[in-house]
């Protein structure tokens, strides 16, 4: 114990590793959520944590620490608990509301970004925008398109606004209601994006604590959880500019079923594209020309 410590009392540098032992029980990465933990609870940056590592801290830190690592050990996601995370170089807002965005979605705007004209003034739809992931990375890649964000529940979209404000993305609108439901008949599309609900109802894996905490309506959907996206593959032509696309994020086992829903909505020239990790993860097809 230095001199500036009071008996008792605990270095900020010591409250961290000890977080982070006990945080090895739910997180493969138990350092970097640790320091997480610490720089929202504390109000500090990265760098202040280092620096005033032998700071000693009061009860007050202790107990908010100890109620976020109780939260976390029982499979409360990291980003609900801290209130942000990061996604294709924003930082988001997260809220109970929506799903948190995981790394799997980037790949769904790096196809967006890698099929389309950078330097064109396109309109581009999000649907079913949760928190505004994509539209929001869209938008901060591509100032000069227009995004088109909706979510068919309140909360979600009060999520995806704020982070749009926060980070001062004028060219995104929002607007609420279920999938094309919100845009008329009229309104057409670049390209169509969306991260569905992909999950079977019956997958085991909904058991999993994290999943038991997020929204239940952003992960499951009918049919072996290919309704929405079904749904989504119908309607696409409708609101597509002739030869533009219609983008979607899926599970990893979904692919050949998803170029048949796409296939059966006369859409064209249809890929599906791996994540990082290879595994099938976004179908693209594009709107008949003639």
């Amino acid at each position: 114990m230095n001199d500036s410590q009071s008996p008792g009392s605990i270095a900020l540098e010591t409250l961290r590793r000890d977080t982070a032992i006990r945080l090895a029980a739910v997180s493969d990465s138990p350092e970097l959520e640790a320091r997480r933990l610490l720089q929202a609870i504390a109000g500090l940056t990265g760098a202040r944590l280092v620096i005033e590592a032998r700071r000693p801290v009061d009860a007050g830190l202790v107990a908010h620490i100890e109620n976020a690592v109780a939260r976390r050990l029982a499979g409360e996601p990291l980003a609900y608990i801290v209130g942000r995370i990061g996604f294709h170089e924003l930082e988001l807002e997260i809220t109970p509301e929506v799903l948190v965005p995981r790394p799997d979605t980037e790949t769904l705007v790096e196809a967006v970004l890698a099929r389309l004209p950078a330097d064109a003034g396109l309109h581009i739809a999000d649907l079913g925008t949760g928190s505004g992931a994509i539209a929001l990375a869209l938008a901060h890649a591509r100032p000069n398109w227009r995004v088109l964000a909706s979510d068919a529940h309140t909360g979600a979209l009060a999520c995806a606004r704020a982070n749009a404000t926060r980070l001062k993305l004028a060219n995104v609108a929002f607007v609420l209601g279920s999938w094309f439901e919100p845009l008329g008949d009229a309104l057409r599309f670049d390209a169509i994006v969306s991260n569905p609900p992909y999950i079977d109802p019956a997958d085991p894996h909904l058991d999993h604590p994290a999943l038991r905490h997020e929204p239940r309506h952003a992960l499951v959907a009918a049919d072996h959880g290919l309704a929405d996206i079904q749904s989504l593959a119908a309607g696409a032509a409708r609101h597509l500019y002739p030869g533009a696309p219609l983008m979607v994020e899926h599970g990893h086992t979904q692919g050949a079923d998803v170029r048949r829903l796409f296939r059966a909505a006369g859409l064209m020239k249809i890929e599906t594209i791996p994540d990082l990790a290879g595994r099938p993860r976004v179908t693209l097809g594009y709107a008949r020309t003639i």
